[in-house]
């Protein structure tokens, strides 16, 4: 479990292919969080994509990335000097500051329009058609492993605003128009949608809804 708020923007130093070609081993240079006390087995987000250390060095660490992990991200995309987004898994007790984030990429988005407002920067990303039922307007969205809010809605698109911070602390603000971002929806939503897909069709609250589910 993650919170979308990125403890570090690490480089790739290498993608190696694994024995076979079936996946691929990368190694991360990231020396804020291995000097942090990392540890093999932990849990890293890397853009998003919830992956495990299986080695170190100086300065750097070790994840591998599956097949599946590669088809179904933009991981597969990239290549040695990409920079990533990092972050080590929420521990008990640690304020949730972001959003509740898993580290399960459900799609990948693509770049569509950046402006710049003033200090900040305005984002439109487009996300498959599958996730734009756990969109909401100022609703939370996981964008390469960042705690976002959308601020807009257009079907399966959708805005963001990048404040200052956001821009120096991520890759976000360097993505150029056409990119491909890793996308995780709303942990709450999925469940919401999941729950009233079962029961026909999503539709909206009313005192019927209400009664029927035992709040009225």
């Amino acid at each position: 479990m993650f919170t979308g708020l990125i403890y570090e923007v690490g480089s790739i130093e290498r993608m190696e292919p694994q024995a076979g070609g079936a996946g691929k081993t990368l190694t991360i240079r990231a020396p804020k969080m291995v000097g942090d006390g990392l540890v093999h087995g932990e849990s890293i987000s890397v853009d998003g994509c919830c992956l495990t250390v299986v080695g170190q060095g100086a300065g750097t660490f070790r994840v591998e990335a599956s097949p599946e992990t590669l088809a179904r991200t933009a991981l597969g995309d990239y290549k040695s000097g990409s920079k990533v987004n990092l972050e080590r898994a929420l521990a008990l007790g640690d304020r949730l500051g972001g959003h509740m984030v898993l580290g399960h990429v459900d799609g990948i988005g693509k770049i569509v329009s950046k402006k710049e407002t003033g200090a900040f920067l305005e984002l439109w990303i487009e996300a498959p058609a599958s996730i734009e039922p756990w969109l909401i307007e100022k609703g939370s969205v996981a964008v390469d492993g960042i705690s976002l809010t959308v601020n807009a809605l257009e079907d399966a698109r959708f805005s963001l605003m990048l404040i200052p911070e956001t821009q120096a602390a991520t890759t976000l603000a360097g993505k150029a128009v056409g990119a491909k971002v890793n996308l995780e929806g709303d942990l709450i939503g999925k469940y919401v949608a999941r729950l009233l897909g079962r029961r026909g069709s999503i539709r909206g609250i009313d005192e019927a809804f209400l009664k029927e589910n035992g709040f009225a």
